[in-house]
């Protein structure tokens, strides 16, 4: 019995968020897809925290992380999963449109697992996100560590 977890998508953009939720449902991953549209609400869903104290607990498969976000930016939010003793083996990949070094170093100096600058083209975009489903979701071996059992096929569901 495969058990499954979910990606959280961290993004404050409505058409960023629209097009990789579609990009991940055409890959056909079985994962449910968390959406949160800013960097507190992704970290009280994390931390099982606020609105989400009674969610089942369990690690993402990955966290797609937005860079610039309202509230808590990304880089923010990245720092606390690294700190964290129980969340910093989750694999996280910054997603974002910026091209700045800095942004790049910043977020690898945190401990990023990945730094992906959004392709402005619609093809290249949906492609890289359907990439990056398929790596985090299906071939990365995950640490083995806090796990969340599920069988339902891909379902959004907002943080």
């Amino acid at each position: 019995m495969s058990q499954l977890k979910p990606i959280l998508l961290v993004e404050d953009n409505p058409k960023d968020l629209e097009l990789t939720l579609t990009a991940l449902e055409k890959t056909n991953l079985a994962n449910e897809v968390v959406t949160a549209r800013d960097g507190a609400e992704a970290l009280d869903w994390l931390f099982c925290e606020g609105p989400h104290k009674e969610r089942d607990t369990g690690d993402p498969a990955v966290v797609l992380l937005d860079l610039k976000l309202p509230k808590i930016d990304g880089l923010q939010v990245l720092e606390r999963i690294k700190k964290d003793e129980d969340l910093r083996h989750v694999p996280v990949v910054m997603l974002t449109a910026s091209r700045e070094e800095s942004d790049l170093i910043k977020s690898y100096s945190l401990g990023v697992n990945s730094f992906v600058v959004k392709p402005v083209a619609f093809k290249e975009f949906f492609k890289a996100i359907q990439d990056l489903g398929m790596f985090w979701a299906i071939l990365n071996e995950p640490y083995p560590h806090r796990q969340r059992p599920s069988e339902t096929p891909m379902k959004v569901t907002e943080a």
